[in-house]
């Protein structure tokens, strides 16, 4: 599975309403549309400005925003208490 990343994003009540209503809109989560947008963004950026090279990408420490590894449950976890 690829890693995923996490960063808290402060929005405003009517940024937060717009991301719903253009979410719903559009048949996406809220985060699929954010992602979306997201890529669009970059696209536009990288044809103004032209690709941002691996090079340049792999400079940025990613490890500060790597969501925690999804782990099995410990079997203390999921077993019945003794009586």
């Amino acid at each position: 599975m690829k890693q995923t990343y996490s960063i808290p994003v402060r929005l405003s009540d009517e940024l937060m309403r717009k991301l719903l209503y253009v979410s719903e809109a559009e048949g996406r989560t809220p985060n699929n549309q954010f992602t979306f947008m997201l890529r669009n963004n970059i696209q536009y950026f990288e044809k103004v400005h032209g690709k941002i090279s691996p090079a340049t990408l792999a400079k940025y420490d990613l490890t500060p925003y790597a969501a925690p590894a999804e782990t099995e449950p410990k079997q203390s976890e999921t077993e019945e208490p003794h009586q």
